[in-house]
């Protein structure tokens, strides 16, 4: 363990390289960076042409879609070349120079550490320069995760240093990420003062500031059209509130943000409590409609019967899956819930069973079915994979990261497509079904394939994958 104190340590970059003398990093080389107009960041060395080791052109990478172009940098100073363990176990050192200090020579010092495990964390966004754990140097924007828990983010795809791997850190210079942030953050205090005594407009709330008595106005009208009408079955579409917003109370609907605040659409469409209640009828009339008992359970109430009906479909492109790979899969039941007779399902031995959203019997049915799939894919192990080699790829903000054709143990076949932005990342599995299989050639494949995966909504297209060769052949044509 270090024995160093961090709260009274400096570092000395004395090393640091001139961007305009083309006198590049490594390839992926991680460096702290001083910009043009004066600010430090870090990022990690992406040129664009490999093969020209002076190219100034290409980017330093500090997380998905979360770069800094080479133009705008000025110098560079490696953080990947040092070892600064002998140094942090001399609890005398408080300063240490990375490179000889030389006359005239460019040398910057950071110093002000501070240490997770003493409480004191970055705000929120706030990219750092980090000592780690083994010694070594890094950079990385904090991304808070709850209370007293986060991580640094340093590459796509969320590539982070956890909490337990960083002794100290730092901050650098405040950029458009951090800044963005920030005004969110005061934003959000201005409304919560705003919010603490709100008024309430007397011709819109005239029955009070519970939205519950608005919707058993409108359902009093909806029951006369539809019998079976309950407030259950009207706030399955995403229900009102009645909520604080710029210090009024409003008819809105809110969304929990990924930082902890709650976004308000407010309902702008009348004035008066009247007026909102004629927009419940007409907003929740569909929600009600496709409610009706006599559809939603035409195959009675009887949940095996219904699930049977999906398993036998299932079975048609899935051959190898059998009931015992569903036993810790999610459990279904048809049950009565708030009043209404709702399809409902719990994962593995829990007890707790949540609502099946599912305006029909045929709805259920396939959402049956997708869990089905899922189970006979994980029970059906991968024994190949091949990666499809691709450029820079945007779908619409995502960048692509991953495409893979993987061959299961049974010689069926699935796709995993990954992709991210610059603060998460998701995947998708597709399998692949026989039927693509049935194609004489492979290009008459890839025309069955595509419409399972399409390029416009993952990025690679016919073009990509017909000269590839490689691919052909793995996947046995």
């Amino acid at each position: 363990m270090f024995t160093c104190d961090y709260r009274k340590l400096s570092l000395s970059f004395n090393e640091f390289h001139n961007i305009e003398e083309k006198d590049m990093p490594d390839d992926s080389e991680f460096c702290l960076l001083e910009l043009k107009d004066g600010r430090f960041t870090a990022g990690k060395w992406m040129p664009d042409d490999y093969e020209d080791k002076n190219s100034v052109l290409g980017e330093f990478i500090r997380g998905t879609a979360d770069a800094v172009p080479a133009e705008e940098v000025s110098k560079w100073h490696s953080l990947v070349r040092y070892d600064l363990s002998g140094c942090l176990e001399d609890e005398e050192i408080d300063y240490i120079n990375l490179g000889p200090e030389k006359e005239n020579a460019h040398s910057v010092v950071f110093k002000d550490f501070k240490s997770l495990k003493d409480g004191d964390f970055p705000k929120s966004e706030q990219y750092c320069l980090l000592l780690l754990m083994n010694g070594g140097m890094a950079g990385g924007r904090w991304d808070k995760l709850e209370e007293n828990k986060g991580r640094f983010i340093y590459a796509p795809a969320l590539a982070s240093y956890k909490m337990d791997k960083v002794w100290a850190w730092t901050a650098l210079s405040p950029d458009d990420i951090f800044e963005a942030e920030e005004e969110e953050e005061n934003e959000r205090r201005r409304e919560e003062e705003l919010n603490k005594n709100p008024s309430a407009d007397p011709e819109r709330f005239k029955y009070g500031t519970d939205v519950d008595v608005y919707y058993k106005k409108a359902l009093e009208k909806l029951l006369k059209e539809y019998p079976w009408a309950t407030v259950t079955q009207m706030k399955k579409r995403t229900p009102w509130e009645i909520v604080p917003c710029h210090g009024q109370y409003v008819f809105g609907q809110t969304t929990r943000l990924y930082n902890g605040s709650v976004a308000v659409s407010e309902w702008k469409d009348g004035s008066t409590a009247d007026e909102f209640i004629g927009f419940l009828c007409e907003y929740t009339r569909e929600s009600v409609r496709n409610s009706d008992p006599a559809e939603k359970f035409r195959y009675g109430l009887d949940v095996e019967v219904y699930l049977d009906m999906a398993y036998e479909k299932v079975r048609k492109d899935y051959r190898w899956l059998d009931k015992k790979m569903l036993e810790k899969t999610w459990r279904y039941a048809i049950r009565q819930v708030n009043g209404d007779w709702e399809f409902v399902r719990a994962y593995g031995d829990k007890e707790d069973y949540t609502v099946c959203e599912c305006s029909s019997a045929e709805c259920f049915i396939e959402n049956v079915e997708s869990d089905y799939q899922n189970a006979a894919l994980a029970a059906n192990p991968a024994v190949a994979t091949f990666a499809v080699p691709f450029g820079h790829v945007d779908l619409h903000g995502w960048y692509l990261e991953r495409y893979e054709f993987i061959r299961l143990k049974t010689g069926d076949y699935k796709v995993n497509v990954q992709a991210g932005n610059r603060v998460t990342g998701g995947n998708r599995v597709f399998f692949i079904t026989p039927y693509c299989f049935e194609a004489d050639t492979y290009e008459e494949f890839l025309d069955r394939y595509l419409k399972i995966v399409p390029g416009a909504s993952f990025g690679i297209y016919k073009e990509d994958l017909l000269p590839n060769s490689e691919l052909k052949k793995f996947l046995g044509y």
